[in-house]
């Protein structure tokens, strides 16, 4: 059965993925969502029974602070709190705001020096390789005797949850085609009042929503991620080498994650 958590808008179950040489990844594993500021009652409970024990949040105590996350109070989660910030709207809010309020050229200045989503995601993975092996860590070490499953989660659940996913499906063999569907998938879960309501705060700013800039806040277009896959090729040679290169993953570490995720 596909868990649901109610009040999530991007949740999911990286389970049932292809990998290269055959088979799927191992379902109530490995999730992945946006914030969790908003469960309802339903959701709550939905949470409560489910396999997921082990919460990673990647916003930035700016974004905590502005919106908790609700988890159930019947049994205890162990979070781990490990913050990035690139993809932080929070950060780029204060950025256009400071340049807006200052002067329309600044703010033109600072809408010229966006980065595409691409390029973000290589920032992530140049300043995350440590985060990015201690989730890598918590998947591994995660059993099916215990509610020890991850979810990794943001604040949309696309950005930095995504890299973080991918990283790991490419690490265990997942097919590059999968995990690049799964990226491009949190779009359409965004869709909506979501995406709506974080252009209309951008718009606030005085930001002038561009199609680059629609695309930096609610996009998650294929090319993205393979422009981030296609760095890991050429600098580490793959996601499970700049596990073990750039966060200090070991051998029996990264074994032990391929082990878990592939069943």
């Amino acid at each position: 059965m596909t868990l649901t958590i109610d009040g999530t808008r991007n949740f999911r179950d990286t389970g049932g993925l292809p990998l290269t040489g055959g088979g799927s990844v191992r379902a109530g594993v490995l999730f992945r969502s946006d914030g969790l500021q908003s469960l309802t009652p339903a959701g709550l409970e939905a949470l409560a029974e489910s396999p997921i024990g082990v919460v990673v949040d990647f916003r930035t105590p700016t974004e905590r602070a502005m919106a908790p996350d609700l988890l159930p109070d019947s049994r205890p989660f162990h979070v781990v709190e490990l913050s990035i910030l690139e993809g932080a709207m929070s950060s780029m809010a204060q950025d256009l705001m400071k340049a807006g309020g200052a002067d329309p050229a600044l703010l033109a200045q600072a809408m010229a020096s966006l980065p595409t989503l691409g390029e973000l995601y290589v920032g992530m993975l140049q300043h995350g390789g440590a985060s990015f092996a201690e989730v890598a860590r918590l998947v591994a070490a995660s059993t099916d005797t215990a509610p020890t499953a991850v979810v990794v989660h943001c604040t949309a659940g696309k950005d930095r949850t995504g890299v973080a996913t991918a990283l790991l499906l490419d690490a265990a063999g997942v097919e590059r085609s999968a995990i690049v569907a799964d990226y491009a998938a949190s779009a359409e879960n965004l869709a909506g009042p979501w995406a709506e309501g974080m252009l209309a705060m951008v718009e606030r700013l005085g930001a002038p929503l561009t199609p680059p800039l629609v695309e930096l806040v609610t996009g998650s277009p294929a090319s993205a991620i393979e422009h981030a896959l296609g760095w890991l090729d050429a600098e580490h040679g793959g996601a499970a080498a700049y596990l073990q290169q750039a966060g200090g993953l070991r051998d029996d570490e990264l074994a032990a994650l391929g082990a878990r995720l592939r069943g």
